[in-house]
């Protein structure tokens, strides 16, 4: 196989002939790229004849399912990556159309042990990739991703014969049956269901109907257009339309889906937007009442309230901060044996006896229904209200371009410990500690906290801060933590700010 270069131009003889690949499509736990300015069909193929390879060299079972979202031009991308895999002599099960969580799933549905989904997650439209793994529930991390450039980039592929096809029916049926079980709702309980009209918009509706809630539709046809906002249950775009339904229907609650079905976004019965780390808590309060002693893994992204909580400390539970990132968060949640782990971003990761360990949007959907069942005399307003009082900024991404950000974190993490160790205040405090396991996370003396870090998947910087104490220590924060970013000349404006 010879070497994809890293640009060939569109419309031209060779973008049809030879395998293109931009190399920073390549990231910490899944592959993405924008299509067709930064990979070609050709490329697709290649990065699954090097998938392929991946999987032989490891001595893995070559079989693996492969999947698609719900996007105009992800059937053509997932068939060109299959003509890679079955290159490499892989017995492909195709499930069709997909969920993540659903190919996810397949892998101990079909007991297989590798699988692809080709999907652009919640970036807009104009965006692909792959979510990949192969020791089930874990997805590719750094080194897995690491090695996988390195065979397409060099060249390394290799053809290997075995290779076959076979259109996998039922998934999606066995998928929600697995999901539903013999669960009904006890209480009434209506929900907006809002899948911005992407792939969730096949599955949603569905699952709440069969366990008994009361649907109130929110743009759930399916249209790969998105014609009223990309899916992205993280974007206030799509949280403060999910509580205008809210609002207007006198839902109980709202319960929003990203691109590819594996994050949830969650509004309450006033129409406030609960950030997913929240939502965290408020679940391993109620998971801790029934397994008490359990360890829950949080992304340094989200509330310190797992750590600080009174009532999940008077539970015994013990809380590990990690790495954001799905791949890095499954990971961690095996290693340790947590009951569940919790991601700002809406990956929850809901591990035995609840779950199986990966992040499925659909199984927090279903399981907050199962906690609003349990708890009949509240309102998640009132679960939300009963939580010691923070106050969070959104998560916030200034630009910085995927050659430079880690160059430029790096420095920005070299400022901000020489700050803790110099002992300098942030936002009028003491720094009690510097976290740098991602990034940097700015602790101080009251437990308030600053963090910046580097998008895995897209050409930014990411900032969050929450203030134990106000508002205003929350902008203070901001403030301060922004003064040293600003000191980088190759970052940008803001995606969004407080």
């Amino acid at each position: 196989m010879t070497k994809p270069l890293p640009e060939v131009t569109p419309n031209t003889w060779s973008f049809l002939r030879d395998a293109m690949i931009k190399p920073t499509g390549f990231r910490e736990y899944d592959a993405r790229w924008k299509y067709p300015e930064e990979i070609n069909l050709p490329g697709m193929t290649a990065l699954g004849l090097g998938l392929g390879t991946q999987i032989r060299r490891r001595g893995i079972e070559p079989v693996i399912a492969v999947g698609n979202d719900y996007r105009d031009y992800s059937l053509a991308i997932k068939n060109a990556l299959i003509l890679g895999l079955m290159q490499a002599g892989i017995r492909v099960k195709d499930i069709g159309p997909a969920l993540s969580p659903m190919a996810y799933f397949t892998q101990f549905h079909l007991d297989v042990p590798a699988v692809a989904m080709v999907t652009a997650s919640h970036n807009p439209n104009g965006w692909t990739g792959v979510k990949m793994g192969f020791d089930r529930p874990l997805t590719h991390g750094p080194d897995e991703m690491s090695e996988l450039r390195d065979i397409v980039l060099n060249g390394e592929g290799q053809q290997h014969e075995g290779g076959s096809y076979e259109f996998v029916e039922g998934v999606k049926e066995a998928y929600i049956d697995d999901l539903v079980g013999d669960f009904k709702m006890s209480r009434p309980l209506k929900v907006v269901c809002a899948t911005g009209n992407g792939t969730a918009s096949a599955f949603a509706p569905e699952i709440f109907e069969r366990i008994g809630v009361e649907v109130v539709p929110s743009h759930n046809r399916l249209d790969y257009t998105f014609p009223h906002y990309n899916p992205n249950p993280e974007a206030m775009e799509m949280l403060h339309d999910m509580s205008a339904t809210v609002k207007s229907s006198g839902a109980d609650l709202a319960l929003g889906f990203d691109g590819d079905g594996d994050r949830c976004g969650v509004v309450d019965d006033e129409g406030e937007e609960i950030f997913a780390d929240k939502v965290g808590v408020i679940m391993a309060r109620d998971l801790a009442k029934l397994y008490p002693g359990s360890t829950f893994v949080a992304d340094v992204k989200s509330t310190g309230l797992f750590a600080s909580d009174p009532e999940l400390k008077a539970l015994d539970v013990k809380a590990d901060y990690w790495k954001t990132g799905h791949s890095h968060m499954k990971r961690r949640v095996k290693e340790i044996g947590a009951l569940a782990g919790f991601e700002k971003s809406g990956h929850y990761f809901l591990a035995e006896p609840v779950g199986r360990g990966y992040d499925c949007g659909m199984r927090v959907a279903v399981e907050i229904c199962k906690l609003m069942d349990r708890n009949p005399d509240q309102s998640m307003s009132d679960l939300r209200k009963a939580l010691p009082k923070t106050w969070s900024t959104p998560t916030m991404s200034p630009y910085a371009s995927d050659t430079e950000k880690y160059d430029i974190l790096q420095r920005l993490v070299d400022k901000l410990v020489a700050k803790g160790e110099a002992s300098e205040t942030f936002a009028g405090r003491a720094i009690k500690e510097v976290v740098t396991v991602n990034g940097a996370r700015v602790i101080l003396d009251n437990g308030s906290w600053g963090l910046v870090r580097a998008s895995s998947n897209t050409p930014n910087l990411v900032v969050v801060c929450e203030s134990s104490e106000s508002e205003a220590e929350m902008r203070a924060i901001f403030a301060d933590i922004d003064a040293v970013i600003r000191t980088e000349p190759g970052v940008g404006d803001y995606d969004q700010t407080i």
